[in-house]
């Protein structure tokens, strides 16, 4: 898909979100992967955090995240599995204001080439909360290289035709 190069590239605020019981700054390989390509694709990370997987404490984080006008978008990473810690799909539920079924479709999609049929096990998924991008990445690294580098890297880019979610930003709170 092109680039229009006439078109100004405008930078995203991205707060990235890791969601695990046992991950810390020190091993949290997923997070630090999608850290490199939010600086390498000149986006701004504007905050990062480790949560354990409960529910109220995500979403706490998410709120707060959600209302600071620094942030454009937070991309969590793990959680979206099928076991019963995994918690992020329930928390995205109970601050979005819009899904957005298309992504979660794509990166199964995506992923189902890498990994074949185990991407069924995948809650992957995205949505809208008060005018800011949320989206839900399992705690892989390849998941989240399938997800950034088949997804996200061209829809947070203003300058990706023939659309993008950058250029909708301004209208998200529309009424």
């Amino acid at each position: 898909m092109p680039i229009d190069e006439s078109r100004s590239f405008l930078p995203v605020r991205i707060a990235l979100l890791t969601v695990s019981d046992s991950r810390t700054p020190a091993d949290d390989r997923s997070g630090d992967v999608l850290a490199e390509r939010i600086s390498a694709a000149s986006h701004i990370l504007a905050a990062r955090h480790i949560e354990r997987d409960e529910r109220s404490a995500i979403v706490a984080r998410l709120h707060g995240w959600i209302d600071d006008p620094q942030i454009d978008c937070i991309i969590t990473t793990g959680g979206t599995g099928v076991t019963g810690r995994d918690v992020t799909p329930e928390a995205l539920a109970l601050v979005q204001d819009k899904e957005i079924p298309g992504f979660g479709e794509l990166f199964r999609w995506l992923s189902f080439q890498s990994i074949g049929t185990s991407t069924i096990q995948s809650r992957a998924t995205a949505c809208v909360a008060r005018g800011t991008y949320i989206f839900a990445l399992p705690g892989s690294t390849g998941a989240v290289k399938d997800a950034w580098d088949g997804i996200l890297v061209s829809q947070l880019d203003s300058r990706f035709r023939p659309c993008n979610f950058v250029e909708l930003m301004p209208r998200l709170t529309e009424r």
